[in-house]
């Protein structure tokens, strides 16, 4: 079985990728999301994991904006914590360094351990990519922010531990199939829908949800795209989309709404405690 995860070797998505699938699954990096998403659709791999949010930057809007290009499910879920630290070159000093390179989301959550000590900040498109990258170009004067794994594999050194601004930082995967989960007592729904531009509209939609007693566990609001100021709304609730209620809810709000795209069902996410990589 052969996973795909954006980033490189040692990044935080592959990490997410063991602690769903255990040590021994083959992965392939990808670089861009949306190359995750098109290795499912083409039957490269028979999954792809993908970040969907962090519990201090937010959303990761790319990843949402996928799901309406691609015909793919929501399997699973994954619950990492992040451990941020400064790696560079063996042998360089802390106050050597001049720049940092890091995925934009990493680099503000150090925010605060950067900007005290002046760093010039530049923008990658992964964390462990970083780590290879100030390696493989010998950048001596230049550091990268990443997990403790990632310098490890790369064999470079760590200057700082735990540099991001909170401990309680965490970031939730999903897992991409072409089918989502059965029913398993313990399960998450995700949809997308827009409504129309009239009062009232988002409301009459979860009301169907709330007259069911479906606890909703987080919505979020998206530009279409196509016009300036409409929303596409994706939706998480506790359940799973064939148990009764939940059917009756989803079929209740196809006639206030504009769409509906299910994403999928999945069991719901363990507490992180347990994947430490």
């Amino acid at each position: 079985m052969k996973v795909a995860f954006q980033g490189e070797i040692g990044a935080y998505s592959e990490s997410a990728v063991y602690s769903f699938f255990g040590p021994s699954v083959e992965v392939k990096p990808c670089k861009n999301l949306s190359d995750v998403f098109e290795s499912v659709k083409k039957e490269e791999t028979l999954y792809g994991v993908v970040p969907i949010e962090n519990s201090i930057e937010g959303s990761v809007n790319q990843t949402y904006d996928l799901f309406l290009e691609y015909d793919l499910k929501v399997c699973g879920e994954i619950v990492l914590k992040i451990a941020h630290c400064l790696i560079a070159h063996p042998g360089t000093q802390l106050n050597s360094i001049k720049t940092v390179y890091s995925h934009p989301q990493a680099l503000a959550q150090c925010r605060k351990f950067l900007e005290q000590l002046g760093f010039r900040l530049i923008s990658t498109f992964d964390t462990a990519g970083s780590v290879r990258m100030i390696k493989d170009e010998r950048l001596m004067d230049a550091a990268a922010v990443a997990s403790e794994r990632a310098a490890e594999i790369y064999s470079m050194n760590t200057l700082a531990k735990e540099i991001g601004d909170t401990s309680n930082n965490y970031t939730r995967f999903f897992v991409l199939s072409k089918q989502d989960s059965s029913y398993s007592g313990e399960d998450k729904t995700s949809i997308i829908f827009s409504v129309k531009s009239i009062p009232g509209a988002l409301h009459h939609v979860l009301k169907e949800f709330a007259v069911r007693n479906i606890n909703l566990t987080k919505i979020e609001s998206r530009p279409t795209k196509r016009t300036p100021w409409e929303y596409n709304f994706y939706l998480d609730f506790e359940g799973h989309r064939n148990e009764e209620k939940c059917r009756e809810a989803l079929k209740s709000i196809k006639d206030k709404t504009l769409f509906v795209k299910i994403l999928g069902s999945y069991k719901a996410a363990i507490e992180e405690s347990k994947f430490n990589f």
